[in-house]
């Protein structure tokens, strides 16, 4: 008799767990369920347009003679020495005039010895100057028009992650080249302080060619569009039978980067927006799927793969 009360609490046990265990198992089902949300922010909102490149020298100059057949007296630099421009570098057994530093830096090479003979137009040396330096980025034909000399710029570097560096604009190519039906412009940019930098690092700018303070701001994927109509859904409540729901509100846009959009019109700060649902994949295939999706566009978001925005700041 025993035996058969031991196995009848059992499954009483085991019947209670399993039907514990039912719920905890859905309960990240219930959550993935629940509609994602924001709220509509007030601050600045930056426009910045990206691109990459490496340091280089401002100034990195052969050193050339203007002479044939003088014999070399005396080379009076060696590689490594810091030189002035119009210092003697090179003397001539003639008496001919020396050859001279073009600028300040550092000698990198010197190619010849004394008693050599040099020929006209023969690089005998190279200086660069690491004091001052820049990087050269790439830009879309369609952000082009945006940038101008003297644009302040924000510079991330490979090798100091968490250091921002900053410069300016200091030269726009007239002439673009073209690689498979883009073309892009090379943009110069004079870096401030590079006292830590090396010629060669990678770099990456950030050009700031729009931004408006105070503006009202909501995620991109917040903002649909129907029928040339821009729109946002916000939940609604009907006083009447007490039950709530969803409510599409027409808005008017301006600003816009790659994570956020300007609302000028139909919202106000601090109300809620709903977000679309994030794609999730299916079980029979590695497609992936989204029941609600933005369809928002037209309003300064990237459109080719070189094209980013900058973020946005708070209040």
């Amino acid at each position: 008799m025993k035996k058969w009360i031991l196995i009848a609490g059992s499954v009483v046990v085991i019947g209670f767990v399993g039907y514990q265990w039912k719920p905890l198992a859905l309960s990240p089902q219930t959550v993935s369920a629940q509609a994602r949300t924001s709220v509509v922010q007030k601050g600045t909102l930056n426009v910045d347009i990206s691109g990459s490149g490496t340091v280089q020298a401002v100034m990195s100059e052969d050193v050339k003679t203007k002479f044939a057949n003088n014999e070399i007296d005396e080379v009076l630099a060696e590689v490594g020495d810091k030189v002035n421009k119009g210092d003697e570098l090179i003397t001539f057994s003639d008496g001919s005039d020396p050859v001279t530093a073009p600028a300040t830096g550092v000698i990198t090479t010197i190619a010849v010895s004394a008693g050599e003979r040099v020929t006209n137009g023969q690089v005998v040396a190279h200086v660069t100057n690491y004091k001052e330096l820049q990087t050269v980025v790439q830009i879309d034909e369609l952000d082009i028009y945006k940038i101008k000399k003297k644009q302040s710029v924000n510079l991330t570097i490979n090798a100091f992650p968490d250091q921002e560096f900053t410069g300016k604009v200091s030269a726009i190519s007239e002439e673009g080249t073209s690689s498979n039906g883009v073309s892009t412009y090379d943009v110069t940019i004079h870096i401030d302080k590079p006292d830590q930098l090396k010629v060669g690092m990678s770099a990456e700018a950030r050009i700031q060619t729009e931004s408006k303070k105070d503006a009202l701001y909501v995620p991109l994927d917040a903002v649909y569009t129907s029928n040339k109509l821009k729109y946002v859904i916000q939940h609604s409540t009907n006083k009447d039978s007490n039950s709530s729901g969803t409510e599409k509100q027409t808005v008017q846009t301006g600003l816009a980067n790659e994570d956020y959009v300007e609302i000028t019109k139909g919202v106000s700060e601090g109300e809620t927006v709903i977000l679309p649902q994030l794609a999730k994949a299916t079980k029979s295939s590695n497609t992936t799927s989204n029941t609600q999706g933005s369809i928002f566009g037209g309003v300064g978001n990237a459109g080719r793969m070189n094209r980013t925005y900058g973020g946005t700041g708070g209040k």
